[in-house]
């Protein structure tokens, strides 16, 4: 059993190394998973095509309308400086004095209707630079302040936030966007609170020090025309849609639960039970009437490029549902090889609560990956069943499972190799070592939030 085991633990080392390294997700996952199942003495080749494929297949068909939809919506709201609107109007109106702050708000608006985080990065970060110049705030803080904003609680903390990782756990747990609010709000003023009392002391202490911005810096953003940029109050439009619109077909009298007879859906489409699908299909209608609403409030600013920014918009959903589906291959294969048992017993036995092993396992998984959907997908392939089962028989809920697992992924995920961050980090112009302190404490905050809701939760479960 210790080789099948070592084999299991080396193949994720391989992973994770490779990946840092940085190469194709889409090359290594299968190479290592392969590597995984002739040191345990398993079938190579049905290995490959029957259960990494297959599983590899269907999260694509899972999840590639969003992908697809999240990144055209993001690209139209870059294109049509609609993000950018938003950014400039919340950033100027806070000012100066809480440029922190207006920072982490324009990255959280973005986030929360629905933008890609990368798209987020890019469109704040010369609005983040301008108020921080003028502020005298050292540029070292811009990552970890936008990271604040775009990558943690608006990600998958907040109820009905339409990114990935909150939409994943819905195919798992027959949940929806809005699963466990409270718990999920909860979370959010924790991070939120303890990511501005983090950033606010770095300024003051390089306040006392006598930094200020500095100078000679990398990838220095040109200034942006404010007067050609849309109106605010035009640009906000698509994300209240997407918002409302995702609300309303997810948990109003419009859910699409009522758009189709359940015998059809079981007759011809083998759909069992309508709720394992209204969150994708609720999502895809909200992007939808998101992107169409972009579009037609700035079509003058969007058509001259409307067509190689739809291309670079397919391509970048292609390279992060391949990358994803990869991983989740990866998983399949080897929840299925004879090592795995003892992984699992170690991983559930780490904790008598199945909400803090569920955050343990995602935790890790992310951290390992270095990418906070591939982490949560596989932790939830490999495990996902097992932790609603269990989780049923004393008590917990879905809803709380879903949050729990969701904001477990976006904890440990941003460690050194995470692409969010490389690119964050290539995006300002600075690097690891000047910039990459705060981004961890923010990690650590998120981490910490879950570990503390998961074991406060416990609390009302009966004995």
């Amino acid at each position: 059993m210790a080789l099948q085991v070592f084999a299991i633990v080396l193949a994720l080392g391989l992973l994770m190394f490779l990946a840092y390294r940085g190469y194709p997700v889409i090359i290594i996952a299968p190479l290592v998973t392969l590597l995984a199942v002739v040191l345990s003495g398993g079938l190579l080749l049905p290995s490959y095509t029957e259960t990494y494929m297959t599983n590899a297949a269907n999260y694509i068909k899972s999840f590639f309308p969003i992908f697809l939809l999240g990144a055209i919506f993001g690209k139209v709201m870059e294109m049509s400086g609609a993000a950018a609107s938003i950014a400039q109007t919340i950033v100027n109106k806070l000012g100066t004095k809480r440029a922190i702050l207006a920072v982490v708000l324009a990255c959280s608006a973005l986030t929360y209707g629905g933008v890609s985080l990368f798209v987020v990065a890019f469109a704040v970060y010369p609005f983040a630079a301008a108020i921080f110049k003028e502020a005298d705030i050292p540029k070292r803080l811009i990552p970890g302040t936008i990271a604040l904003g775009a990558f943690t609680y608006t990600m998958d903390a907040l109820p009905g936030t339409p990114q990935i990782q909150n939409i994943i756990p819905t195919n798992y747990f027959g949940t929806d966007a809005y699963a466990a609010p409270l718990i999920g709000i909860l979370g959010a003023i924790f991070v939120f609170a303890g990511g501005m009392i983090w950033l606010e002391r770095r300024r003051k202490q390089a306040l006392a020090k006598g930094e200020g911005y500095g100078t000679g810096h990398s990838n220095e953003p040109e200034s942006v025309d404010i007067a050609t940029l849309p109106n605010f109050w035009l640009s906000i439009v698509p994300l209240v849609l997407v918002i409302l619109f995702n609300y309303l077909f997810s948990r109003s009298g419009f859910s699409v639960k009522s758009w189709y007879a359940q015998t059809e859906l079981t007759d011809l489409f083998n759909i069992a039970d309508v709720s394992t699908v209204t969150s994708s299909w609720s999502l895809i209608c909200a992007l939808t009437i998101g992107i169409l609403a972009a579009m037609l409030l700035n079509v003058g600013r969007i058509k001259v490029k409307l067509a190689s920014g739809l291309t670079a918009a397919a391509m970048g959903s292609l390279l992060a549902i391949f990358n994803t589906a990869s991983e989740v291959g990866f998983g399949n294969v080897v929840k299925t090889l004879p090592g795995f048992k003892a992984i699992q017993d170690s991983v559930f036995n780490a904790s008598s609560n199945p909400l803090v092993s569920e955050a343990i396992a995602v935790n890790v998984l992310a951290g390992i990956t270095g990418s906070a959907s591939g982490g949560l997908s596989i932790a939830l392939e490999v495990m996902g069943s097992h932790y609603l089962q269990i989780a049923q028989n004393v008590g917990i809920t879905p809803e709380m499972l879903h949050r729990i697992a969701s904001m477990a992924s976006g904890g440990m995920d941003t460690l050194p190799h995470n692409g969010a961050v490389i690119t964050l980090l290539a995006i300002t112009g600075l690097t690891h070592r000047q910039s990459y302190k705060d981004i961890f404490v923010i990690t650590i905050l998120k981490t910490a939030a879950v570990f503390l809701l998961a074991f406060a939760a416990s609390l009302f479960i009966p004995a």
